[in-house]
């Protein structure tokens, strides 16, 4: 069997926290934005998506169902690049081909994201829709583990009323508090769900709003064309990305098919008695930069931003737009990550290369980790 992921070392181990790699040449690629260049931490064969970076260095990815049968969904990566299945082989152990063996309710499924918090959790995401098609009964969850134990500590289930056949949530932020975890829904309908984690309690937001639709007014298009799949549709992904401001004030989101990135205040989003006119009233629009797929709030309060169009990383600054880099090597610039040292990671989840879009391409993509450096 070849191994799931190769990962590049420095020769010194101390010069990437939390992880090693060597740094591809950087003449042959367009950068903008000063020093800022890629550094590449690990090249997977399997389609990731998300990645996290605890406060202790630990990180960890996932690879959701959408092409193929991952043999793992959740993975803690170790330093010499091992993929260790997370929290155990068990929970990785669900296979499409064994769905009536399996029980979705304790296995993950289409695990999307995976977030570490700064309170010792780690908080994975399940849409429970393999191939973002339909979602298999009971196997929509938010589950918390412990980090400290490795162990499973909370599942959140969601019916149908919280994740509907159509839906497919898709990114996670936690409350600095731990009180709140806010989820975007990019499926059909959009919206944000919210769930108090002190009753357990899961609602439905801005379901609906233009804030968290797809934007028919946009054609996402990668090197100047339309991205579209075999059998003619456009990307149409509702609310995806999601920020939240490191008070915890302010959540930001956006359409991955839209052009314009939101916030409200959490304060509503915390308000169960606030009716579903009085939530959409508190939205702001705050920005126009195109279709975006990831959104992460640094330390310093800086919003950084995946231009998916332009295999770009751009940065809001106060109200200013900036391109950070610009490199050839990032397909589809996906989900952020940052590490104790300010380190800012993002996966590369090459969508366009996916065999939905292009039919020539493997089932295993090689897509990959990357560290920025010198911002």
């Amino acid at each position: 069997m070849r191994p799931l992921v190769k990962t590049l070392l420095v020769l010194s181990l101390a010069a990437l926290s939390p992880m090693a790699s060597a740094e591809e040449p950087a003449s042959r690629h367009d950068r903008q934005g000063g020093d800022a260049r890629l550094q590449l931490v690990a090249t997977f064969e399997h389609q990731v998506t998300g990645v996290t970076v605890t406060p202790d260095g630990r990180t960890f990815v996932n690879f959701p169902r959408w092409t193929e049968d991952a043999p793992i969904s959740v993975a803690e990566l170790g330093s010499t690049g091992d993929l260790r299945p997370y929290p155990d082989a068990d929970w990785n152990s669900w296979r499409n081909s064994r769905r009536d063996e399996v029980t979705p309710q304790d296995h993950w499924v289409c695990v999307q994201s995976v977030v570490a918090d700064k309170r010792g959790n780690l908080w994975v995401i399940d849409p429970g829709a393999p191939a973002q098609s339909l979602v298999v009964p009971g196997a929509p969850k938010l589950v918390q583990i412990d980090l400290a134990s490795n162990r499973v500590a909370h599942v959140y289930s969601f019916d149908e009323t919280i994740a509907p056949q159509g839906s497919y949530l898709n990114d996670v932020r936690i409350s600095p508090d731990g009180r709140f975890v806010y989820i975007t829904d990019s499926g059909v309908r959009g919206a944000i769900v919210v769930v108090d984690t002190a009753s357990g309690s899961a609602r439905r937001v801005l379901d609906g709003d233009p804030s968290t639709q797809a934007d028919k007014s946009v054609t996402v298009k990668v090197d100047g064309k339309p991205l579209q799949q075999t059998d003619g549709r456009r990307v149409s992904f509702s609310a995806d990305g999601i920020a939240l401001t490191p008070d915890g004030r302010y959540l930001y989101w956006q359409a991955v098919k839209g052009k314009t990135l939101y916030r409200i205040a959490t304060d509503a989003l915390q308000n169960a008695q606030l009716s579903a006119q009085q939530v959409s009233s508190r939205v702001e629009a705050v920005g126009i930069d195109g279709p975006a797929d990831g959104l992460w709030f640094d330390e310093r309060g800086r919003l950084y931003v995946s231009s998916v169009e332009h295999h770009a990383i751009r940065v809001r600054d106060g109200d200013r737009f900036t391109t950070l880099l610009r490199d050839k090597r990032l397909v589809w610039p996906d989900t952020f990550s940052e590490g104790a040292d300010g380190t800012i990671y993002v996966t590369d989840s090459r969508i366009p290369d996916m065999t939905w879009f292009d039919p020539q391409s493997p089932v295993a993509l090689p897509t990959r980790l990357y560290a920025i450096r010198g911002r």
